[in-house]
């Protein structure tokens, strides 16, 4: 029975995306002078040159990790969309030790993405805080603190960090010792992508492996049910967006030293909202994920492509994500097939209980 739902959300999720990807196309033979030449360049743009397919990967990177917080922190039931603040905190404060700090080639990477990471967990574990204590919306106050963590992380680049030389608002240069080294040759994806895969593991065997996995899967499906079977939920709901927020903001740190020489942020990138498509579209399993994030890279670089090169503009996309979320948070969406499968097989069950009772 397990398999047979498993099937069918990922028949569910794949007819989302491919509705989604029909009306996009449509949509494009519509505005486009150009519709063939746009469409090469969306669907097949980024497997036209090893630059390009770098772009996806390196792209995919950050989604990984915020999906997977994300991920962790939906399996609880908490919807805390702190990921984009403690991606950025992550990468600020990372950067001050990848300034300031003078260590060895290998060590320094790894000490600035710890304490991005626990920088991240910070910020995300003070809602989950406030939701154990006074009952705070999680989902309201991570809202807020994403705008603290912009505007604190720029105060603190541009009176602690900042180039006065640069002529931006930019960091000192990153230690050539805590960058993260090239995997691919003539691309910019980085060992961050090995760092991305140890996470998926973890993670995955976090989730479905341990007793600490099984509280948190249990607590987000009925924290009552939880509650009565002895499980401190306060604890749950904390240690799943602590946990959630160390992955982000270990991403921006790896973001961070992977692919830049300076801190020059002035937004925040966007990351930690794409981690909530990634996460709906992996349907909170951390296996899922990095398909998830290759689809929506995919996804990204080729609208860019098809910007350049043809005359329809890279929001096109936005609709596309717009359409998947709609259609695979639906609870509606082919309900009554499932409803249909799920009584075909308890009455075939039935019936194949009842005929050896007859028999006898």
């Amino acid at each position: 029975m397990k398999n047979k739902k498993l099937a069918f959300e990922t028949l569910r999720t794949i007819l989302a995306i491919s509705i989604s990807l029909l009306i996009a196309l449509v949509t494009i033979l519509l505005v486009s002078e150009t519709p063939g030449a746009a469409l090469r360049a969306f669907l097949f743009g980024p497997l036209s040159s090893l630059r390009h397919f770098g772009n996806v990967l390196e792209m995919m990177i950050p989604l990984i990790f915020t999906g997977l917080a994300i991920s962790i922190m939906f399996t609880a039931a908490q919807f805390n969309l702190g990921a984009e603040g403690a991606f950025f905190m992550g990468a600020v404060v990372s950067s001050f030790a990848a300034v300031q700090w003078t260590l060895p080639m290998v060590i320094h990477p790894i000490v600035s993405i710890l304490i991005g990471g626990l920088t991240g967990a910070v910020f995300c574990g003070i809602p989950a805080l406030l939701k154990v204590k006074w009952g705070a919306s999680e989902l309201v106050s991570s809202l807020m603190f994403n705008y603290i963590a912009l505007f604190f992380g720029l105060y603190l680049i541009n009176y602690y960090l900042r180039d006065p030389n640069a002529g931006a608002m930019v960091s000192y240069r990153l230690a050539e010792t805590a960058k993260l080294g090239t995997l691919i040759p003539r691309t910019r994806v980085h060992f961050g992508l090995i760092i991305a895969a140890l996470f998926i593991v973890l993670m995955y065997y976090y989730t479905y492996r341990t007793r600490w996995g099984y509280r948190t899967r249990l607590t987000g499906l009925n924290d009552k049910f939880a509650e009565y079977a002895g499980i401190k939920t306060a604890s749950v709901i904390i240690s799943a967006q602590l946990l959630g927020g160390f992955i982000a903001g270990a991403g921006g740190s790896i973001e961070l030293l992977g692919l830049y020489r300076r801190f020059s942020w002035q937004q925040l990138p966007g990351y930690g909202w794409s981690g909530v498509i990634v996460a709906i579209l992996a349907r909170r399993n951390p296996a899922y994920v990095p398909v998830a994030a290759f689809f929506l890279a995919y996804l990204r670089i080729g609208a860019d492509l098809m910007s350049r090169q043809s005359d329809v503009q890279n929001e096109i996309v936005a609709i596309i994500q717009g359409v998947m979320i709609v259609l695979i948070a639906a609870a509606g969406f082919l309900e009554k097939s499932q409803y249909r499968m799920v009584f075909r097989d308890a009455t075939r069950d039935l019936a194949d209980s009842v005929q050896p009772a007859k028999e006898a």
